[in-house]
């Protein structure tokens, strides 16, 4: 080989090796000092903010008090509290709870029949019984009262943050609560409903916690990288992320692992980087660097810089290896034609 395209060859060589073991790849990095007190991390954890509700989180809401607003008319899947009274003692009608059926009737048992009552009042039902029942019974009396309005059927239960921020309440409408805590969303809950009943009362929490994430990025050695998405809970270190993912993969460098902390688009200190001492983690229980992962965190998995080396000088060859493959290939094909010639015209003359 010629001494200049040797030279060419060791640089070409020396300029991969750099590109393949440079920086971070990020553009201001801003290296935030383990031994800052501030950092929450595996034995001086930080209880995170209140929580924010956004999409897609699922919450949970229950109902304290819902009372209708006077004068409430039932509707069907509405409770009703009954007693009825001076009817035959042989079969009674029973006190307790009745539901108003699909169809708007109320059934008082297989001896008495149903009646409608839907869109009446309490008092209004109250005396359709009484002159329902008063063709038989002359000296009936009946006592009825609002057990449970279908307000609570709309308004317990699970419920989606929807994509345009909102919570369904049924036939109440619906709620806004993107970027409250609870207890807003709980006020903005109640004064929706306070349109519809009575200085209602309920209870709202966060059944699932779908939208505070962190992600676990594995570099591939120049074969791409893979990105893991994982829920955060408020406890969890980077131990325990890695440990969700399986560990470090083959290729994975342990000296080359960091946190990558998301800063606002507009602030001057740039990136905020926080190094990760893997095996003083885990083979001395060191706690320094096993930091409390908060919303929104990358931890980043540098592959080992010998194999991403060799993964882009496989690239780098194999396109010449290609090329001297397929022109030994053909210069073989045509040799394999020129042969019978050869041996023929050899025969003719009395050669071997």
């Amino acid at each position: 080989m010629p001494e200049r395209r040797r030279v060419r060859l060791v640089a070409a060589l020396c300029a991969v090796w750099a590109i393949c073991t440079g920086g971070i790849g990020c553009h201001h990095p801003q290296l935030l000092n383990p031994a800052d007190s501030l950092l929450p991390r595996e034995l001086e954890k930080a209880s995170l903010p209140p929580y924010v509700i956004e999409p897609p989180d699922l919450l949970t809401v229950d109902a304290l008090r819902l009372v209708p607003l006077p004068p409430y008319h039932v509707e069907p899947s509405d409770a009703l509290f009954i007693r009825v009274e001076g009817v035959d003692p042989m079969n009674p009608i029973e006190r307790g709870i009745a539901q108003i059926e699909p169809e708007g009737t109320l059934n008082l048992g297989l001896s008495y029949g149903r009646i409608r009552v839907v869109g009446m009042t309490v008092d209004e039902v109250k005396l359709a019984i009484e002159q329902h029942l008063r063709k038989d019974f002359p000296k009936v009396e009946a006592n009825v009262s609002l057990y449970q309005s279908r307000a609570f059927q709309y308004v317990r239960g699970e419920h989606l943050v929807r994509m345009d921020g909102t919570i369904s309440l049924g036939a109440y409408g619906s709620v806004y609560v993107t970027g409250m805590t609870l207890e807003d969303a709980k006020k903005s809950v109640e004064a929706q409903l306070a349109k519809f009943l009575l200085n209602p009362e309920v209870s709202l929490d966060v059944l699932a916690y779908n939208s505070k994430v962190f992600y676990v990025v594995t570099d591939g050695a120049g074969n791409g990288e893979t990105v893991v998405r994982l829920p955060v809970t408020g406890n969890e270190t980077v131990l325990d992320a890695l440990s969700n993912v399986g560990g470090l993969a083959a290729q994975a460098s342990k000296k080359r692992i960091w946190i990558a902390r998301p800063a606002p688009a507009n602030a001057a200190c740039g990136d905020q980087i926080l190094p990760v001492d893997w095996n003083a983690i885990v083979q001395c229980g060191k706690t320094a660097t096993n930091y409390q992962l908060l919303p929104g965190d990358r931890i980043y998995i540098k592959a080992q810089p010998l194999i991403t080396f060799t993964t882009m000088l496989d690239r780098l060859i194999a396109p010449v290896e290609r090329a001297f493959g397929a022109t030994l290939l053909g210069q073989e094909t045509i040799r394999s034609f020129e042969r019978p010639r050869n041996g023929s015209s050899a025969s003719n003359t009395g050669g071997f």
